[in-house]
């Protein structure tokens, strides 16, 4: 019962404080976390503890599914290698960056637990960023950057991650050669389970009539393909978007109307409380890590914290205006680095940034 009452004050609590962020014009994840780092140091005790596997699924699934169905695969395809940059040079960037940073301050941390931790913090939120760019009317050009690197940002960081963790279990040997094999089946294997599961779910929904049954399906769907992959040592991330792009996709067509406005509905609630949960848990982390930390290098720990999240910030601006400038070159021009038509400028640059 004392379980239950904590996550129905989490639940009312982050609704009211979504709704302040949204009048103050502020993305409301940070307020979130904000009030997760609040609940933290309060003595207030949240009684919550979830496993880092449940968490992935449980609030990271949906939240892609819902993002990525919304999404234009014509965009996609036209803005790809401004996506493709930033999902992959600019998320590498910053882990390398940090790496060597966490490395300085910490001269004994082994270089894959280096890494680990820089693809930990390398992508930015998706939420946040779309938060913003609803209060600013950017350009489309822009908001389909940002919003086709929220799509895949996670799965090159969680690959990296996933490699780095298995390097620090393994005695801190990492080889790329040994690596690359299993890195190709689990980006691959992703791309094609996705798309062919999203086709049975379509299958199945169609033969449906019961409007509250096909809902609950869409929500089994996706989570199990997050399962399935990850069972099957794939991209969950990966399996997801491909899935929920392949819907965006067919959807519209194969489903009637009666079925496709109550199922947003629900689905735009449901992950807003999902993303709620998310991001005041992420504050909460702050109790155990507070914890343990001796009273000796607590200073030191958030000394080391500013300088990751200040390497995090520089590197994603320097990365940005530097695409941004080489893209206003002959490059830019010629439709290598933009789209036809498309025109790079300083502005657009800092906004991504």
């Amino acid at each position: 019962m004392t379980i239950f009452v904590a996550v129905l004050a989490l639940l009312a609590g982050s609704v009211l404080i979504s709704a302040f962020a949204g009048k103050m014009h502020i993305p409301y994840p940070a307020l979130l976390a904000l009030g997760g780092v609040a609940l933290a140091l309060s003595p207030i005790s949240i009684p919550i503890s979830l496993d880092p596997e449940l968490v992935l699924a449980l609030l990271v699934a949906p939240a892609l599914v819902d993002a990525a169905y919304d999404v234009s695969s014509h965009d996609l395809k036209a803005y790809w290698v401004v996506i493709t940059c930033l999902v992959f040079c600019a998320v590498g960037l910053t882990t390398v960056a940090v790496a060597f940073v966490a490395h300085q301050f910490v001269p004994g941390l082994p270089l894959s637990a280096a890494i680990a931790l820089g693809a930990i913090v390398a992508p930015p939120d998706a939420a946040a960023a779309a938060v913003i760019l609803r209060h600013l009317n950017a350009p489309r050009r822009i908001a389909v950057a940002l919003e086709g690197e929220s799509l895949l940002n996670d799965a090159s960081s969680l690959l990296v991650y996933r490699f780095s963790v298995g390097a620090v279990v393994g005695g801190g040997h990492f080889h790329a050669w040994s690596v690359a094999p299993v890195f190709l089946v689990s980006v691959l294997g992703a791309v094609i389970i996705g798309p062919l599961l999203a086709v049975a779910n379509i299958w199945l929904t169609r033969r449906m009539n019961d409007i509250q049954n096909a809902i609950i399906i869409q929500f089994v769907s996706s989570f199990g393909v997050w399962l399935l992959a990850d069972a099957l040592d794939m991209s969950a991330v990966l399996a997801v978007v491909s899935y929920a792009l392949t819907l965006g996709v067919y959807s519209p067509v194969q489903l009637p109307a009666r079925l496709r406005r109550p199922s947003q509905a629900v689905w735009k609630t449901a992950v807003l409380a999902l993303n709620a949960f998310a991001f005041v848990f992420i504050g909460l982390e702050l109790r155990p890590i507070l914890a343990a930390a001796p009273a000796t290098q607590l200073k030191s720990w958030f000394w080391f914290a500013g300088a990751v999240l200040t390497t995090v910030i520089g590197v994603r601006i320097i990365w940005a205006m530097f695409y941004n400038t080489l893209a206003r070159t002959s490059l830019g021009r010629n439709g290598i680095l933009m789209p036809p038509g498309s025109k790079a400028t300083w502005q657009g640059g800092l906004i991504i940034s």
